[in-house]
């Protein structure tokens, strides 16, 4: 199926077209006669002779030649006849705005939604939709979308995917924004949303891959597109619902693509450098953002310059609440400002230039240029609210200097950044995007889409491992079967993870004297992969100092274990090392069906139930991911040495966590999960030893 085919057609029909109003075939022909090219268009319908004055064909038979694209506004039970006809004029492509196929969740949508991905399999059709409200395709001028908008411009970079007509249509309404394809996919069951965002990849005339979507059907092809876009610096901005259980429970009815586990998505999109936003104004602010700036920050450090004292400081405390970092100026930048500033002004980032500047067009750009020139400085935020009717010249004299600085050559991005939300003058807003200067919405929104051109602007490809463990999808269904805890660390071992030294025993007498070869203090531990909690039954006994001690402790853990797991298969007890104190961490791996092993580490024993504080990145991975995901933990200061304590083996730690990634990479058909817990962490050149574990498999078919 040729997705360029749909997507870029020579020529289209409108199969149901009419001028009535409210109709999809209504509708659509009144969008095509207002934005679209006629000329490309074909209307067909029976009972409508001419449609906007143009020719109205009884069937798709009677169109003179071929025709690349159908779409289809009849209801869902003329769908494949229909089809069949498209099919006989060399049809390769179809839109089918009908619904009632298996986002309904019934068996007859589901089996109709079959019949329908079989045909056009047969017929070589690219299909969009069903339940879908169409595409846009701005730069060739092809219309096969049906909700009634405003008639202006809306030509530009954004390649907008979503499952969702009406989320399409909200961010058509905002004039902020212009796009090369807005595409409603639908259940997009043959022609699926991995799909668009490829080919919106690969479009020479996209600038910007914006996407809504509610899950997945290919997370293979996901993880290559988004693989594509990462090397080719393309951005791509991401609104996922499922963050929540309710949300993850509306996603699967409203499409029925069920999502998958909402941190596993966040991980992959970090591994990939994708912009994941929280919410259309979001979306819309951070496509414009990338889409209008001509070139990207060098640096992660931002100026702000603002007209008054009271903007200065919503600035610098809402930047804080975002991370942004406000470098102080150099010495030098500062002197220069101070020639410039009124007298009772004083330099500082974020900047108060008072209104003075703000009407010298020749000292404003002065001032511009060099809070542009200050090395520490990789993007300035000038700070003035435009409204429609403009009152203030101001804006008149800043654009003035704007213009000034970026003829001058070498300047920095620039984003104007309102206060409040407004009316916006759209003369000024086209002169400044023009000059390639967005004009974000208000403070808080603002800095939240400016902290993600910062993560944008950091991220490093050849920091990245490219693969993903994806799993066999027949294996994730399998029964599950846990490894003891000394079978699983000897699975570890053989991937050079350091582990307790330990030994089983089988009766008292051998655990006086194993414990004595291994040294007291020794913990002894029910050895068992049938008993997991094995501290909740009596199945560990710490601090053990003598002969007398290990024996005693034989007999009454094994008693616990036939007292609280009767049925339970014991292999004896285990004697291990008891270590010395550390910063106990966990390492562990969630086995996702979609996307593979994920690993997590984060602080280990009872605080990673309290705090939560825990980080993600799914396998395999390389040292640099692992130092980064313990540099987003919290508690990553404690490993430099907080509060005199010693600075502790991070670079042990980091190759454990690649190790133990590199295990569940190569395990992904038969690991369910696995916990490493406490991991203890020493003293630089220390490292690391991994004091309890727990691996649970999937059951192989014999």
């Amino acid at each position: 199926m040729d997705i360029v085919k749909l997507l870029k057609p020579q020529t289209v029909a409108i199969i149901g077209a009419s001028e009535k109003e409210g109709t999809f075939g209504g509708d659509i022909c009144t969008n095509i006669k207002k934005y679209g090219k006629l000329e490309k268009t074909f209307f067909v319908n029976p009972k409508w002779e001419s449609v906007h004055g143009k020719k109205c064909y009884r069937s798709v038979d009677e169109i003179p030649g071929d025709v690349d694209v159908v779409i289809i506004c009849t209801p869902k039970k003329t769908v494949n006849d229909l089809l069949r006809q498209a099919g006989a004029k060399g049809c390769r492509g179809a839109v089918v705005f009908a619904s009632g196929y298996s986002e309904v969740g019934n068996r007859e949508g589901k089996e109709d939604e079959k019949k329908l991905i079989d045909l056009c399999q047969e017929l070589d059709i690219a299909l969009m939709g069903p339940n879908c409200a169409g595409f846009i395709n701005y730069r060739d001028g092809v219309v096969g979308f049906p909700f009634i908008s405003q008639d202006r411009d809306r030509k530009g970079n954004v390649g907008l995917v979503a499952q969702s007509g009406q989320l399409c249509l909200s961010l058509m309404e905002s004039p902020n924004i212009k796009f090369s394809y807005v595409i409603s996919a639908g259940n997009s069951p043959v022609i699926t949303i991995e799909d668009y965002l490829d080919f919106l990849v690969e479009d020479a005339d996209t600038k910007v891959v914006s996407a809504y979507f509610e899950g997945l059907h290919n997370p293979k092809k996901f993880a290559e597109v988004l693989k594509k876009a990462a090397l080719k610096r393309k951005p791509v901005v991401v609104l996922k619902t499922g963050r929540s259980v309710k949300g993850s429970q509306i996603a699967a009815s409203h499409t029925g693509s069920m999502s998958g586990a909402d941190e596993v998505f966040d991980a992959v999109f970090r591994k990939f450098g994708v912009i994941r936003v929280k919410d259309m104004e979001e979306l819309l602010a951070a496509s414009v953002l990338f889409s209008v700036l001509d070139q990207y920050p060098a640096k992660d450090t931002f100026a702000a310059m603002n007209l008054s004292g009271g903007e200065t400081g919503i600035c610098a405390d809402v930047g804080y609440l975002h991370q942004i970092k406000f470098p102080d100026f150099t010495r030098d930048t500062n002197a220069k400002l101070v020639e410039m500033l009124p007298y009772y002004a004083t330099p500082n980032n974020p900047l108060d230039t008072t209104t003075t500047l703000s009407y010298d067009s020749d000292l404003y750009a002065k001032a511009l240029r060099t809070v542009m020139d200050d090395p520490q400085i990789g993007m300035v935020l000038i700070g003035y609210t435009l409204l429609l009717d403009i009152a203030d010249p101001a804006i008149y004299y800043i654009t003035e200097a704007i213009e000034k600085v970026i003829a001058q050559g070498n300047a920095k991005p620039i984003a104007i950044i309102p206060f409040v939300e407004n009316t916006r003058n759209q003369e000024y807003l086209d002169k400044l995007e023009n000059l390639h200067v967005p004009i974000l919405p208000p403070t808080n929104y603002a800095f939240s889409i400016l902290n993600y051109l910062a993560d944008f602007v950091n991220y490093r490809t050849e920091e990245r491992a490219w693969e993903l463990a994806l799993p066999d999808t027949a294996a994730t269904n399998l029964p599950l079967q846990a490894l003891s805890e000394h079978a699983s660390k000897e699975l570890f071992k053989k991937y050079g993870v350091p582990v307790t030294r330990e030994v089983i025993v089988t009766s008292a007498q051998e655990a006086a004297r194993a414990a004595k070869d291994i040294g007291y203090p020794v913990v002894m531990k029910v050895e068992s992969a049938e008993i997991l909690h094995k501290s909740d039954m009596g199945g560990v006994m710490l601090g053990i100092r003598d002969d007398v001690a290990a024996g005693e402790a034989f007999r009454r853990i094994m008693d616990n274990a036939r007292k609280h797991k009767p049925e339970a298969k014991v292999n004896g007890v285990l004697i291990q090392e008891m270590l010395p104190e550390g910063l106990e961490m966990i390492l562990g791996v969630h086995n996702d069906p979609q996307f593979g092993p994920v690993v997590l580490c984060g602080l280990g024993g009872v605080f990673v139930e309290v705090f939560k504080d825990v980080s993600l990145s799914p396998a395999p991975l390389n040292s640099c991911e692992a130092l980064a995901m313990l540099q987003s933990l919290k508690a990553f200061p404690l490993f430099n040495g907080y509060r005199g304590r010693n600075v502790l083996d991070i670079e042990a730690l980091a190759q454990t966590i690649v190790k133990i990634a590199r295990f569940a990479a190569d395990h992904k058909n038969t690991l369910s999960q696995l916990d490493i817990n406490p991991l203890m962490v020493y003293p630089k050149g220390k490292g690391v030893c991994a004091v309890d574990a727990l691996i649970i498999n999937r059951q192989q078919e014999d």
